[in-house]
């Protein structure tokens, strides 16, 4: 049964974690082999969930730990943007390469932390309180979808697939729209100013992220059922961390909205 997450759809052989097809030779001497002979076990050591919640709290570790030296150090933002474009070099490397290599996550989440801290720090600035707020926010959020795919409210389907990414795919271009359109008009299209259509794409982009969260859920479950190698836990992680990033940074945009800036 293949995983429904399209991150990791792809099939055993492509991952590099399905056994090869035995030899005419090797399946001559299982024919010839006693019945009581023992099965013969995969090179590997399989995936389990504890595998999973190890890496990803190695994974979010390091983006928090190098997120609050960013935001102790008052790191300037031309250093959060040249930070946050490696991260984005390097996220997607880690997607479409299917990395399971922890360094290249590690280093990852090493510089999105930076550019994290450097928005938070902002953040905080002008509307005190709010990275905490946000912070809770993605906690319970997090744990609201743990358990609503847990008690299977709501069921991973490929036709849910589908909807999910492109809604996502819909809501980036979106976002890269406004942006232009920013360059000429004040505000762009007003998806990302204090105003009902800003909080409706808010929420809109906080649903979309959840979404993506119950895919990676669907995922790592996946993935221990199919037997998928332990490295295979370190591309669950880096799943979950860029779905808990989307959640944090949209949680934090909607309660600057409702925050006092005095």
């Amino acid at each position: 049964m293949e995983s429904k997450n399209p991150v990791f759809s792809r099939s055993r052989p492509d991952m590099g974690w399905a056994p090869p097809a035995p030899t005419p030779d090797q399946l001559q001497n299982m024919y010839d082999s006693p019945s009581y002979a023992p099965p013969v076990r995969p090179a590997y050591r399989a995936m389990t969930i504890d595998d999973v919640v190890v890496r990803g709290f190695i994974t979010l570790g390091t983006l928090v730990l190098t997120a609050a030296v960013s935001w102790y150090l008052k790191v300037p933002g031309s250093f959060a943007i040249g930070a946050a474009l490696i991260a984005l070099v390097l996220g997607l490397v880690a997607s479409f390469k299917q990395s399971t290599n922890p360094a290249l996550i590690l280093a990852y989440a090493a510089f999105e932390g930076v550019f994290l801290g450097v928005v938070s720090r902002t953040f905080d600035y002008v509307f005190n309180g709010v990275v905490l707020q946000a912070v809770l926010g993605t906690a319970l959020a997090f744990g609201a979808v743990l358990a609503v795919y847990a008690l299977r409210v709501v069921r991973v389907t490929p036709k849910l697939v589908r909807y999910v990414v492109a809604a996502g795919f819909a809501a980036l271009g979106l976002v890269l729209v406004n942006l232009i359109v920013g360059i000429f008009v004040d505000g762009g299209l007003g998806l990302r100013t204090d105003s009902p259509i800003g909080w409706i794409f808010s929420v809109a982009m906080i649903l979309i992220g959840c979404f993506f969260l119950l895919l990676d859920f669907d995922a790592i479950e996946q993935g221990v059922r199919q037997g998928a190698p332990e490295k295979f836990a370190w591309q669950c992680a880096f799943g979950l961390t860029l779905s808990l990033v989307w959640i944090y940074l949209e949680v934090l945009r909607f309660v600057s909205y409702f925050t006092s800036s005095d």
